[in-house]
């Protein structure tokens, strides 16, 4: 939806899940020698500041990212590098983690539809392969080389009621243009427990799924946050099912 604003749940506690997992699937490619080329359907603005007027009206932070104790965590080193450029209220997206962790050899495709984010992330990643269309259609007209791992993140706004059903049914078509990706498919969980048909029609694909529990804005808000694991390489550990 081009109404939705990543700025306002930037640092809480579903991001700091979602990120932590990334960072921890980076590392685990990253010691192949093989390149990475790193694909994402809704990439956001790729930096945010936790003193915005966006973070202070949700305070979601405050219960995600202020809470944390990243120290032991591959999260950890790119944030303090990010707040030591930016100042200590930045905090990394899923774009900006994964340009400070991939290496030269490595690539981004990065697609983000909403003007104003596109325009954002243009500014705070640039020189990085941005599209300005749909993710999935992005997703299913880039090419990589067969020779690079794969990895693509797929994390829309779920505002849509049949988002998590879209999803379901799209990922199909990027396996058949990325047969060999690994794919991050992350969700949020409700009361209303919308994601369930999502992970359920696609339980034999991804059979490793890895969620917390929050309370979050006294229960009006999330309950939790899941993520959905495709091909997931060789040792990989999505680390234990609670904020670090």
């Amino acid at each position: 939806m081009l109404s939705y604003q990543h700025a306002y749940h930037a640092g809480g506690p579903a991001d700091v899940h979602k990120h932590v997992i990334l960072a921890r699937m980076l590392t685990v490619m990253l010691r192949s020698p093989r390149p990475i080329s790193y694909l994402e359907t809704h990439a956001g603005r790729g930096l945010y500041d936790l003193a915005s007027a966006e973070t202070a009206k949700t305070r979601e932070a405050h219960e995600g990212i202020a809470i944390a104790n990243l120290e032991r965590e591959p999260l950890g080193e790119v944030l303090a590098n990010v707040q030591d450029t930016f100042g200590n209220t930045a905090y990394p997206g899923s774009p900006a983690i994964a340009a400070l962790m991939l290496r030269d050899q490595d690539d981004m495709h990065l697609m983000e539809l909403h003007p104003a984010e596109h325009r954002a992330l243009s500014n705070n990643l640039p020189g990085a392969n941005l599209q300005r269309r749909d993710g999935y259609e992005g997703l299913c007209a880039t090419s990589v080389p067969r020779t690079h791992q794969t990895l693509i993140l797929i994390d829309p706004s779920y505002e849509v009621k049949s988002e998590y059903v879209h999803v379901a049914g799209k990922v199909p078509q990027i396996l058949d243009t990325h047969p060999n990706a690994t794919i991050l498919i992350w969700y949020p969980i409700l009361r209303a427990a919308r994601h369930e048909a999502m992970v359920d029609q696609l339980s034999d694909l991804a059979p490793l799924r890895h969620e917390i529990s929050f309370d979050l804005k006294d229960g009006k808000g999330m309950t939790g946050s899941g993520m959905l694991v495709l091909n997931p390489p060789k040792g990989f550990d999505p680390g234990p099912k609670r904020l670090p």
